[in-house]
């Protein structure tokens, strides 16, 4: 992993002022930050980047793998593979986090959050992570910032990969696909598939006075997802790019429910890019798409195992994004666009409004003026449901010497009220407004020989914070206030890659009203991770330690879920050129957690991995 956009003092908080490297990777060249392409050392955002090589060197089985502990990343789920999985940025709220997959907005629009837990994480090639407010360039939802996975791309020469594997809870795993390309093509063809028997996902009280899944089911729990993707492009001799790409997920989750046990669910992303510069100075792109969340859920009777239909719940969205960037001068970038979403949603549940638009008018400018770089962006929403929200941000940078730098930056943010917020039977509240933020940030960073180190600081204001607890009506709370430090250190000691990042975390409740002062609930106000790897050549051994504090489980902060400290170790073995086997233990201590009240997390578990990659 990567971590890149240069903030300090790291060094002191994370003890490693001894530490020495002796090589640095090249910069990677990301999107999502400014929504133009540019290197993680030019961006003035919190950026951390996640590689396939990543991605396979952590033996990750799932998307929360990937995430959790990663700076400012706070990530509950609710009992294992399959279960809800939520991801709080620089705490606020799980459906603070704008998520795109090859630039398509992905989501439901009932719930307002993504089903991470249903992503294939071996159709995913990166993922870029941008902290900070984001809706002067994207809209509604990124007050927390935005998370972009971009899918298998491909190119080059024909090349099959493969890999197979299996582990605790009955756990089997298998991805098999095809890339290549050639001087102007490009093409992946995959398919991925995952089964487990799980564990039992919960321990919660029936009623009364129910809590968690509300029953007591002691059996165990299992997951089973089906995968694929398509993504293929072109690069004709006029500069015209074309690219086009399709993920499709099928997901069957058992849990434990007295109302629901089972659901079946369907992700599905459809998108097309198209490229043309008509002129030097000018670039024009345009992206459309449309993405799927549906879910149909059953009650299981345990004594026959027949299933009951009870709901279903299905979210479309279209998008459709023109953006032109004009090179107005050397090293002078002025960008100009509009987007068009159209939420739709259908199902069992009579929603009184079951759709609506959103139209947004965007513009930024980027700027270098010898050691300082400028960032201005301004954004005009017209939702159907809200009306006018104007967003804005301001960005700054200086560089104090070579490979250190002083960046400073302000941004203002919002979120719509999702569907059910408003208008489920019984619960929605059609009087909601939409939550507004703004933000400030200070961050420091250098890269040196021996390694990348930064540190940023920041506060989010939070007005008209939408929050429920225990069943009740969503209600705008009158503020929040969170404050927040990361830290992060990557560099080499002897021969081992060491990445370690530092985040410390205030969520305070500012409603004026009884919970007044209190944490946000399920955010952790101090999380360590550290990342150690080394290569013997033929072999390979790896481990990562993530320790996080405490949290609260309710608004009232009555119910608390204490701390925890988690060890995964890995190997990977060369058995020839193009195959390797690799072998995982999670949670090497057997440490017993929960990130959700009432829901259980894994225990000692053991992974192993055949993979076949020319």
């Amino acid at each position: 992993m990567k971590e890149y956009c240069l903030p300090a003092a790291a060094l002191l908080l994370l003890g490693c002022h001894s530490a020495f490297a002796t090589e640095l990777e090249l910069d990677p060249v990301i999107v999502t930050a400014t929504r133009t392409a540019q290197t993680a050392d030019e961006t003035l955002a919190a950026v951390t980047v996640i590689t396939r090589k990543d991605i396979e060197r952590l033996q990750a089985q799932s998307v929360q793998d990937v995430l959790r502990g990663l700076p400012g990343v706070n990530i509950t789920n609710n009992g294992g593979a399959g279960r809800t999985t939520s991801v709080f940025l620089r705490g606020a709220e799980s459906d603070h986090v704008l998520v795109l997959v090859d630039g398509i907005r992905v989501g439901s629009a009932t719930l307002g959050t993504t089903a991470f837990q249903h992503i294939p994480v071996e159709q995913i090639e990166r993922i870029e992570i941008v902290r900070g407010p984001r809706s002067s360039l994207y809209g509604s939802e990124a007050i927390g910032g935005v998370i972009q996975i971009f899918t298998r791309k491909g190119g080059g020469a024909l090349k099959p990969f493969f890999s197979v594997g299996g582990g605790s809870y009955d756990t089997y795993n298998a991805s098999a696909g095809v890339s290549g390309g050639g001087e102007h093509g490009w093409f992946n063809l995959s398919a991925s598939g995952i089964s487990t028997k799980g564990f039992n996902a919960c321990d919660g009280r029936p009623e009364p006075g129910g809590a968690g899944c509300f029953t007591t089911e002691a059996d165990k729990d299992g997951y089973r997802n089906l995968s694929g993707s398509l993504r293929a492009g072109y690069r004709f001799d006029n500069g015209v790019e074309m690219d086009a790409h399709v993920l499709h997920a099928t997901g069957d989750t058992e849990f434990d429910g007295s109302f629901v046990n089972e659901s079946e669910t369907v992700q599905q992303v459809l998108g097309a890019t198209l490229r043309y510069s008509p002129m030097d100075i000018w670039q024009l792109t345009l992206v459309m798409g449309r993405s799927q969340d549906e879910s149909d859920n059953f009650i299981r009777d345990a004594s026959d195992n027949l299933r009951v239909f009870q709901t279903r719940f299905d979210t479309e969205r279209d998008t459709l994004s023109l953006q032109n960037d004009l090179s107005i001068a050397t090293d002078h970038l002025l960008t100009v666009g509009a987007d068009y979403q159209d939420d739709r949603i259908d199902g069992t549940t009579p929603f009184a409004v079951t759709s609506r638009d959103n139209t947004g008018l965007f513009t930024q400018y980027q700027g270098a003026f010898g050691a300082h770089d400028v960032q201005l962006s301004a954004r005009r929403d017209d939702n159907e449901q809200f009306s006018i929200q104007n967003t804005g941000g301001a960005a700054w940078g200086y560089a104090l010497s070579d490979g250190l730098r002083l960046t400073a930056s302000y941004g203002t943010a919002f979120k719509a009220p999702t569907f059910n917020e408003l208008y489920f039977p019984d619960f929605g509240n059609a009087n909601l407004r939409p939550e507004e933020s703004r933000s400030v940030e200070i961050g420091l960073g250098g890269k040196t020989a021996w390694g990348r180190w930064s540190l940023h600081t920041y506060e989010t204001r939070v007005d008209d914070l939408i929050a429920s607890d225990s069943g009740t009506s969503p209600v705008n709370i009158n503020q929040a206030r969170i404050r927040g430090l990361e830290a992060v250190l990557g560099t080499r000691l002897g021969n081992w890659d060491l990445n370690t990042n530092l985040t410390l975390l205030d969520p305070e409740n500012r409603s004026g009203a009884d919970n007044d002062g209190n944490v946000l609930p399920r955010r952790v106000r101090q999380s360590l991770r550290l990342d150690a790897d080394r290569d013997f050549g033929q072999y390979r051994l790896g481990a990562t330690l993530l320790a996080a504090g405490k949290r609260y489980d309710d608004l009232d902060n009555t119910r608390e879920l204490g701390g925890y400290t988690t060890l995964d170790v890995r190997t990977e073995y060369v058995l020839t050129k193009n195959w390797r086997v690799q072998a995982r233990v999670e949670n090497l201590l057997d440490k017993d957690y929960e990130t959700v009240a009432f829901f259980n997390q894994p225990g000692r578990s053991l992974f192993v991995t055949l993979r076949y990659q020319p």
